[in-house]
């Protein structure tokens, strides 16, 4: 379906994010690390919990929902997965960031998903972490990195990511149900998507 060009409504009880697709081809020259005393843990075959807690405190003033609406059999199914890894950035002895790589389509890695707590935002972590996992994504046998973000994230976090070496390739628009209006995610997550019940 192609959307018209002017205004097209969301329904009450939906959201609506312009999505970016970006992507690389090559490995990107390296940055250097930002001060910090930040280090990085791989988390094999995480406990649900400790996922959902790290994916929540990350992401819900972005609205990350997807994962938190799956059942613990789908994520398990996901996070588990052989060729899926899961990440911790650790600070100050605790996990304040999240990476999750998909391998699993030959060739490609997905940074499915990248970030870090709100303490951390604009204080380097971010790009420790950017820097990290393009380190495992290019260590392997690939010709294509790439990431997805919309306009409920960050508003710096695509010129982040053209910053990383990443260039767009597709825009979609998503539409989901609220994750607020069903307890998914708090009233209060994201004050800057505004709910219309």
């Amino acid at each position: 379906m192609i959307v018209p060009d002017g205004y097209s409504d969301v329904p009450a009880g939906k959201i609506a994010a312009v999505v970016t697709h970006l992507e690389m081809f090559a490995r990107p020259p390296r940055r250097d690390d930002p001060p910090g005393n930040w280090t990085l843990r791989k988390v094999d075959a995480p406990a649900l919990a400790w996922y959902r807690d790290l994916f929540r405190r990350v992401g819900e003033d972005w609205l990350w929902f997807s994962r938190a609406r799956m059942t613990d059999t789908e994520l398990a199914a996901v996070i588990h997965a052989p060729d899926v890894e899961v990440y911790a950035l650790v600070a100050d002895g605790r996990d304040e960031g999240l990476l999750e790589l998909d391998f699993r389509e030959p060739g490609q890695c997905e940074l499915v998903y990248f970030g870090v707590t709100a303490p951390l935002i604009g204080k380097g972590a971010a790009r420790f972490l950017m820097n990290r996992a393009l380190e495992f994504a290019w260590s392997r046998d690939l010709r294509r990195v790439w990431v997805h973000t919309c306009t409920f994230d960050h508003p710096s976090a695509v010129a982040f990511y053209h910053r990383s070496g990443f260039r767009p390739f597709r825009r979609q628009i998503e539409i989901a149900d609220d994750p607020r209006l069903d307890g998914t995610a708090p009233r209060d997550a994201a004050r800057h998507v505004p709910i219309v019940e």
